[in-house]
């Protein structure tokens, strides 16, 4: 009986994980955008780590990861987007040169 509870807890700790990190298509923007505001108020930096989503709420922190480089990064949500069809996330040029981000990938994302 103990050893089936153990393994039933591990199932669910493992399924967890997995549910919560998901593959999405991200692609970045940069100096395009410099200065000007993004949907939370603020100013927008390429060079820092924050993305745009198009319903988390501003202040959500992600990691964000490139399977093809095996880098990660952590980003604040500030901004609303991507609007391209079949795009999850938009990057800042600086988040997505902290991973290796070349053009639109597929990424993984998770909450911190």
């Amino acid at each position: 009986m103990r050893r089936t509870g153990a393994v039933a807890l591990l199932l669910m700790l493992v399924t967890t994980r997995t549910q919560a990190e998901e593959l999405v298509v991200a692609a970045w923007y940069g100096n395009e955008l410099r200065g000007h505001r993004t949907a939370s108020g603020e100013m927008f930096d390429p060079d820092g780590l924050t993305a745009a989503h198009r319903s988390l709420p501003f202040g959500t922190c992600l990691v964000v990861g490139n399977p093809r480089t095996g880098q990660t990064v952590s980003v604040r949500v500030n901004d609303r987007g991507p609007f391209a069809t079949g795009l999850t996330l938009d990057l800042s040029s600086g988040a997505a040169k902290a991973i290796g981000m070349r053009s639109t990938e597929r990424v993984t994302m998770r909450r911190c």
